[in-house]
């Protein structure tokens, strides 16, 4: 007979009944105060349908349409003429602010803007891309970052004029007066091939 009895020290348990609902409450609460990127793309207006009516109308006002263009190995043109990256981002600048008036430039529009006053608003204008299926993405985002720096050019120069600061440090209504006085306008075609390259300019050409 044993002269000691050994009791057994029993290990208290957590209970973990509450621990799901708990992690499950934590979850939910990182996911309402937490801020998550959203992806960000360019801003562009689709092609018109095809209408006779609205062909003619871009034809009788071509001063309002500049076109750009890359080909299958990279290289931009503007209505027809090489140009480079910096060229483009003068060319957009002069085309879309048209300072003198010129009649071979963008017509523009007498408005009234919150802020600034009566303004003469490019309101008119469109630039179209036209790509081809084999265009270099690096190509594409260069001709892109070009136009968009023409326009931030001529927002900069405004605000620094109006509101003394760049369009950078303004204020969410000053940047809304800036942007209805320089739109971006930009149209982009379908990306060509060269069967449709070939075809269009047999069409310009003539038959042989």
């Amino acid at each position: 007979m044993a002269l000691f009895k050994h009791h057994r020290k029993e290990v208290p348990v957590l209970n973990t009944t509450s621990t799901a609902d708990i992690s499950f409450m934590l979850l939910i609460f990182f996911l309402v105060t937490s801020s998550m990127d959203t992806d960000k793309g360019l801003t562009r207006q689709l092609p018109p349908p095809d209408d006779t009516t609205e062909m003619e109308d871009r034809h009788i006002k071509e001063r309002n349409v500049l076109a750009l263009r890359i080909d299958a190995a990279g290289q931009m043109s503007c209505n027809g003429d090489s140009i480079t990256r910096d060229e483009l981002t003068r060319r957009v600048e002069e085309f879309v602010a048209n300072r003198n008036d010129d009649p071979t430039l963008p017509e523009k529009s007498r408005r009234e803007v919150h802020l600034l006053g009566l303004c003469h608003v490019s309101d008119r204008h469109v630039i179209t891309i036209e790509t081809h299926a084999n265009t270099p993405y690096e190509s594409y985002f260069d001709m892109q970052d070009a136009i968009v720096r023409g326009y931030n050019n001529l927002r900069n120069e405004l605000a620094q004029q109006r509101f003394r600061h760049s369009f950078a440090q303004c204020s969410p209504e000053e940047r809304a007066s800036i942007t209805l006085v320089y739109p971006q306008r930009i149209s982009e075609k379908q990306p060509t091939t060269d069967a449709e390259a070939n075809g269009a300019t047999m069409q310009e050409g003539g038959s042989l």
